[in-house]
């Protein structure tokens, strides 16, 4: 159920996009804004039904590979959109974006981040599946296993390392990097994922624990927003 529920999201999503490129093309600015927040969409609501997938056995075997083959599709079917907000701060410090635009873009992708916590919510009170009883009564789910100070390091060096190989892939053919990217992705959540669960996007660290950002809002703002930001602009600036 969980399956099929993730692949109807990943093929209205689709849709959607298909149809907003036809109808909306001569609007760019509206046009940008939603290509952006459906793929963002896409991403944080698959992701919310896969943290609760995380404990089905065996583990970690079927999150690593579920995480994997999602990631594969994600960027199978998401090209031309970032859906992080530290991805998209690279073209619009090189002058290949709009301050608008770029704004745009984040904008978009936290309203998704917002769009999807409440979809999933309201998917997981329906209780269509197993992993879907009792999701609601979790409240914050504290992903932080370690120090706030480790935390931080930890998605600080995650983001560098991710954006790092994005830059370095950028000339690879597009059916080998979306590959090389899905298994890059699967090694950091599996060597980080117990401790901070390896997210390193700050639209999908606020739609998966947005309760948790309630409740210790610079805590976990300087681990999920500051961090992987900062380690953004260190790549910048090394390059």
């Amino acid at each position: 159920t969980s399956l099929l529920l993730m692949a109807g999201i990943v093929v209205t999503v689709g849709l959607c996009r298909r149809l907003t490129r036809r109808r909306l093309r001569s609007h760019q600015r509206l046009c940008t804004f939603l290509l952006e927040m459906f793929s963002t969409f896409q991403i944080c609501a698959c992701t919310n039904e896969l943290c609760l997938l995380g404990n089905v056995e065996p583990k970690p075997h079927t999150a690593l590979t579920l995480t994997y083959g999602f990631t594969v599709l994600h960027g199978l079917t998401l090209t031309g959109s970032t859906c992080n907000p530290c991805g998209t701060l690279q073209p619009m410090r090189g002058g290949g974006m709009s301050v608008k635009t770029g704004g745009l873009k984040i904008s978009a992708q936290f309203v998704a981040a917002v769009l999807a916590r409440v979809f999933m919510h309201f998917i997981w009170s329906l209780e269509m599946a197993e992993p879907h009883f009792g999701a609601l009564s979790q409240g914050c789910i504290n992903p932080m296993q370690t120090t706030e100070t480790q935390a931080f390091c930890i998605e600080l060096l995650f983001s560098v390392v991710f954006q790092l190989t994005i830059l370095r892939v950028e000339s690879v053919n597009p059916k080998y990097k979306v590959h090389l990217i899905a298994l890059l992705i699967t090694m950091l959540v599996y060597a980080g994922g117990n401790l901070t669960g390896a997210i390193f996007n700050p639209a999908l660290a606020f739609s998966l624990h947005a309760d948790c950002f309630y409740d210790k809002f610079l805590s976990y703002s300087l681990v999920y927003w500051i961090a992987p930001s900062l380690g953004k602009f260190l790549i910048l600036y090394i390059f």
